[in-house]
């Protein structure tokens, strides 16, 4: 094969490992016409591969080589070599490093571009060892110099970009390269040559076996899909102050970024790094909070859309990138960013609320949705909000599934779980309708023969206190009995029988209870005396 040639290894795994490949080889075509080289898409498969797929992969999100061979040829290339074996079906570095390294020692092509991630930093790295090629690592673009190809590559932490070259003798080089930076553009009328390639064996390195794979949890892929990223750096000075991205983030519904020295100093996980050695982000909004804006970082922040960016020291170079800069301390801005945030989320959430259809079972306008959104960005189980909310999972698992209308006791309690005063978010004509509900719920009470107020004159007070008295045997009849607010029920002679929603408790003299009340509850006297109950009532 030609010395002068360019190959490209195409990761198939997904469908946007497969837009990273493409992109590439979109760096590569300006360097391979400045070069006279041919560029050749490489393409490793199984003939059978759906069929060597197992249930916990989910193959729509994975290509099949004919389509990437086709959108190979509209993105550039000249020729796509198709190989296919069975043992190719699960993709494997050691496996492809091994049939790689076979092709680029039988065809000595010039250059071999692996798209930068783990994986084919790993296929690379193998590569170089068994073929003994040379290497350019993190390489953001190729040009040529006197003939020879050089790598710009970021170094010191992106504060400057390392030209790497090769040393003479070395008739390969492996290259990693970053595929941000462009964009991709398909031409239907370009011509190709697709060749397919049949081995006979394959080789399986021995060493290691398969157990199981799947596809990366939604958690992992999270911040390289999400529309919203709040991303933390160095000026943030230490965890604690990284804690204000975390809560921005989290009111925002977004995910969590960082740079490289809060991910070396343990202030967060290192999948939440972004740039050229971690994460590259496509957000409609990112926020990056302390971040100087070295090469590094950027690299991996060039496709959001609008970027806010915020920082004390005025030269930052991250501000020439940004779309809006606020020169700042993150220590005094952050605090109240996070409480209007919180106060915005919970607007919208009470919005969704005032959509839904009150005749249908199933609400509309993405409640459900926005509730989870908010409770994983907290990190928080369904356990963890039913808990905060006074609710069940169950109730919970409805609520994010769009099974039920919550109560607006649900929202507001949301509210305070978050720590935003439900009063700053409700409009007026919600606060009244509130304050009605309170004294139509009073006004039903003290009207009910088993009711004594001990509250005189307190229809519009949040907090009221009842004597309820229920005669022997006899069901308490339910009056509000499902309403918004806490509860407190003390039994001050004989016994109470109390349910609350599917639980059943038999409160006996001097005991107590107290409750969320939208939960459905109701009150039995079980005995043949009167019992007599003290309950205090707080409603939102």
């Amino acid at each position: 094969m030609n010395s002068k040639s360019i190959w490209i290894l195409g990761d198939l795994r997904t469908q946007q490992y497969w837009q990273n490949s493409l992109k590439v080889l979109t760096k590569a075509l300006p360097f391979a016409q400045e070069a006279k080289a041919s560029l050749t898409m490489i393409l490793l498969s199984s003939p059978q591969t759906n069929k060597g797929v197992t249930d916990t992969i989910d193959v729509s999100t994975c290509m099949t080589v004919d389509v990437a061979a086709e959108e190979s040829i509209q993105h550039g290339v000249q020729a796509v070599r198709c190989v296919e074996h069975p043992e190719l079906s699960v993709p494997r570095t050691d496996t492809y490093a091994a049939v790689m390294s076979d092709m680029i020692n039988e065809n000595k092509p010039w250059l071999l571009l692996v798209c930068l991630n783990d994986f084919g930093r790993e296929i690379a790295a193998f590569c170089a060892q068994q073929c003994q090629a040379g290497m350019i690592a993190d390489c953001d673009e190729l040009v040529l110099m006197d003939g020879q190809v050089v790598g710009r590559c970021p170094a010191w932490g992106g504060q400057i970009m390392a030209d790497i070259t090769l040393a003479d003798g070395w008739p390969t080089a492996l290259v990693t390269m970053q595929p941000q930076g462009v964009s991709l553009q398909a031409n239907p009328n370009l011509i190709g040559h697709i060749e397919k390639v049949n081995l006979d064996q394959v080789i399986v390195p021995e060493g290691a076996s398969l157990l199981k794979r799947s596809l990366e949890s939604v958690e992992g892929r999270n911040l390289q899909d999400a529309g919203i990223v709040v991303a933390g750096g160095a000026g943030l000075g230490d965890i604690r102050g990284f804690g204000g991205v975390r809560e921005l983030a989290a009111a925002l519904g977004g995910e969590v970024g960082a740079t490289r020295p809060p991910v070396m100093n343990h202030w967060v996980d290192e999948h939440c790094l972004i740039g050229q050695t971690g994460v590259c982000i496509q957000a409609n909004l990112l926020i990056t909070i302390g971040t100087s804006g070295a090469v590094q970082y950027t690299a991996g922040i060039m496709e959001s859309d609008l970027i806010v960016a915020i920082n004390r020291d005025p030269a930052a170079p991250i501000f020439q990138m940004a779309d809006i800069g606020l020169i700042a301390d993150a220590a005094a801005v952050l605090p109240p960013l996070i409480q209007h945030a919180k106060k915005m989320a919970m607007r919208r959430l009470a919005d969704a609320a005032c959509q839904l259809d009150d005749t249908d079972t199933k609400p509309r306008g993405g409640f459900g949705t926005m509730v989870r959104q908010l409770r994983e960005a907290r990190n928080w189980t369904p356990e963890d909000l039913a808990r905060k909310t006074g609710q069940t999972p169950d109730f919970i698992a409805d609520v994010e599934t769009d099974q039920m209308s919550p109560p607006v006791g649900f929202i507001l309690r949301m509210a305070q779980a978050m720590e935003v005063d439900p009063g700053t978010f409700l409009n007026p004509e919600e606060k009244n309708a509130l304050q009605d509900q309170r004294a139509q719920a009073y006004y039903q009470r003290t009207q009910n023969y088993s009711y004594k107020t001990l509250t005189p004159d307190a229809e519009n007070s949040h907090l009221r206190a009842f004597m309820v008295t229920i005669e022997p045997h006899l069901a308490h009849k339910p009056v509000a009995y499902k309403h918004e607010g806490e509860e407190f029920i003390f039994v001050m002679t004989g016994e109470l029988e109390f349910t609350l929603g599917t639980n059943t408790y038999v409160l006996k003299t001097g005991e107590s209870m107290h409750f969320n009340s939208d939960t459905p509850h109701k009150l039995k006297n079980p005995t043949a005396e009167i019992t007599q109950c003290l309950v205090v009532v707080y409603t939102i």
